[in-house]
């Protein structure tokens, strides 16, 4: 079993040392390092873990069905109307006054994306029946 060993500098070691480039031809031949250190509750010395992780290529073993389908092409949709919505100059102001009228409100969204987030599938709802 290997051994790692930090500096005493490094205190806390998270996520990914090495990360593997999706986009390269090679990606299923590369590999990430993932390492962790931590303070041990325990009497342990045995506190960090080095991990090597390939490429998985999971696939589905099923088809999306309908309302999976469905939910995808409102979050498309959406997201496009806000990032529309959010540049558009001629609602700037009106949207911002009506951000900060609602947001002390019970269940008043508290962040303006989230505002727009709700005004735009709302709108999408009412387009498209749902």
């Amino acid at each position: 079993m290997a051994k790692v060993e930090w500096n005493d500098a490094v205190k806390t070691v998270s996520g990914a040392l090495v990360k593997i480039n999706k986009k390269s031809q090679h990606a299923a031949d590369q590999k990430m390092v993932l390492a962790t250190h931590r303070t041990a509750a325990t009497t342990s010395t045995c506190c960090s873990r080095l991990y090597l992780r390939g490429l998985s290529a999971v696939s589905r073993s099923t088809l999306p069905k309908a309302k999976e389908l469905a939910a995808r092409s409102r979050f498309t949709e959406v997201s496009a109307m806000v990032r529309t919505r959010s540049k558009d100059l001629m609602q700037i102001a009106a949207d911002q006054a009506a951000f900060l009228a609602q947001k002390d409100t019970a269940g008043g969204k508290k962040t303006m994306k989230a505002y727009y987030w709700h005004i735009c599938g709302e709108e999408y709802d009412q387009q498209h029946g749902n």
